[in-house]
């Protein structure tokens, strides 16, 4: 039997985000200071918010602005997010997702190659669908139900981004090379349930996704993750500030 390997998340908005920027870094202070749009702006802190609770819990450490000042994503060569701890690299793989002012941030042990993504499901017009699904996905939205047909659009899909991040390619491959060859269709609670991504050369990513509201979740990873585990935050003290 393959052991499987555990992968925790969190999931934040943007009302958990506090209004000062103390558990910012200095370099992140100027680099968010340099973007231009206040969306971007919101996203980012979002995302930085969110990456850094859930890698203070996972890691051990106190919830406090001084702590969570200490904690930095950089790019790596790839694009891929890199975890430092007060300068140094971290022993961790971690990947995150926005969309529609939530955030998700997935973390596995170093060398795990890993990707999570956060879709709201909505309409997905014909264009769409044949300009980024394979054909056999195609043909697996055209029998869906008109109910069911924008929840499986928007797990095929996220399923797809999730595994471009673990290849640490994002956008560049041809996303209908990237088929979801499987994944249980069960859109009835929230608990997760598995897939299966099959990418160029024949290789194989296992995971998990869940729908919840207007939300689906996905996660992959090689290894073989076992069901997502959410991560328990304690309190911080910036929280409402």
């Amino acid at each position: 039997m393959v052991d499987l390997i555990d992968v925790h998340w969190l999931e934040q908005t943007e009302a958990d985000v506090p209004a000062k920027n103390v558990w910012l870094s200095i370099g992140e202070v100027d680099r968010l200071n340099a973007m231009r749009f206040a969306k971007r702006r919101a996203d980012w802190r979002l995302g930085r918010w969110t990456a850094k609770r859930a890698l203070a819990a996972y890691l051990g450490l106190p919830a406090d602005p001084q702590v969570l000042a200490t904690l930095e994503l950089l790019p790596a060569a790839t694009g891929a997010p890199r975890v430092f701890v007060a300068h140094k690299p971290a022993e961790v793989s971690v990947s995150l997702s926005h969309r529609d002012s939530r955030a998700i941030c997935a973390i596995a042990p170093s060398g795990v190659k890993l990707g999570c993504d956060l879709e709201i499901i909505e309409q997905r017009g014909e264009e769409f669908i044949a300009d980024y699904f394979a054909a056999e996905e195609q043909a697996r939205i055209a029998r869906a139900s008109e109910i069911e047909r924008p929840r499986l659009v928007a797990l095929l899909w996220s399923a797809k981004e999730s595994a471009l991040k673990a290849l640490h390619e994002g956008l560049r491959l041809d996303t209908r090379s990237i088929i979801v060859a499987a994944a249980e269709e069960s859109f009835d609670n929230n608990d997760w349930s598995s897939l299966q991504v099959r990418c160029p050369g024949e290789h194989f990513f296992h995971g998990w996704w869940q729908h919840a509201g207007i939300v689906v979740r996905t996660l992959v990873s090689d290894p073989a993750p076992a069901p997502p585990i959410i991560l328990k935050i304690p309190a911080c003290a910036l929280e409402g500030a």
